[in-house]
């Protein structure tokens, strides 16, 4: 299922934010200060349900970005998880792999995030492609938020959608990238 992440139904988020709350308890370390998004990033939350429960969920962002001298309309991925209890089943590369498909069709160049380096062959799995060497700059260009900060092992998948993002592939590994996705959102 695929909302305007201001549009999922009200049963559904609390199963989301029940997720959420089980992956990255709001005191630990992990937790991230907020799962609400920028609106500017027009989030999409999408959904795998077995009936009225959320097996897993995960929210797309967008943005325009400069790389390289050349403008993308990009996408990425934020707060994938699955429910503890439906793990090992291929539920979250189901949705993950569903995530890219549909990227695919919203008339986006580029598809990028990050994810922590043990993960990287879950996500290759789901038809991401590692970016060797590439950091992602989070944050604002005032207050810049890279991947590769102090305690981070994080790596940088993408899909190259359109035909221009294609072109422009090799400008992508070993580099440093501007995504600049805000304050709220500081790495997607």
């Amino acid at each position: 299922m695929t909302f305007p992440e201001a549009d999922t139904p009200p049963a559904l988020q609390t199963q989301v934010s029940e997720l959420r709350d089980e992956a990255w308890p709001p005191d630990s370390a992990s937790a991230p200060g907020t799962f609400a998004h920028d609106p500017a990033l027009r989030p999409v939350s999408m959904l795998l349900v077995d009936g009225a429960t959320v097996l897993a969920a995960l929210d797309i962002l967008t943005k325009e970005l400069v790389h390289a001298g050349q403008r993308y309309r990009a996408a990425g991925l934020s707060t994938v998880v699955t429910r503890g209890t439906a793990r090992g089943k291929g539920h979250g590369r189901r949705l993950v792999t569903a995530a890219r498909e549909a990227m695919a069709a919203m008339d986006l160049d580029i598809g990028l995030f990050t994810c922590d380096r043990p993960l990287q062959s879950f996500y290759e799995s789901a038809g991401w492609q590692h970016l060797p060497g590439a950091v992602l700059i989070g944050g604002t260009p005032q207050d810049p938020f890279p991947s590769d900060g102090p305690g981070f092992d994080k790596v940088t998948l993408a899909g190259f959608f359109s035909a221009f993002g294609r072109s422009h592939r090799s400008s992508f590994p070993h580099s440093r990238i501007e995504l600049y996705p805000g304050e709220i959102d500081k790495l997607w």
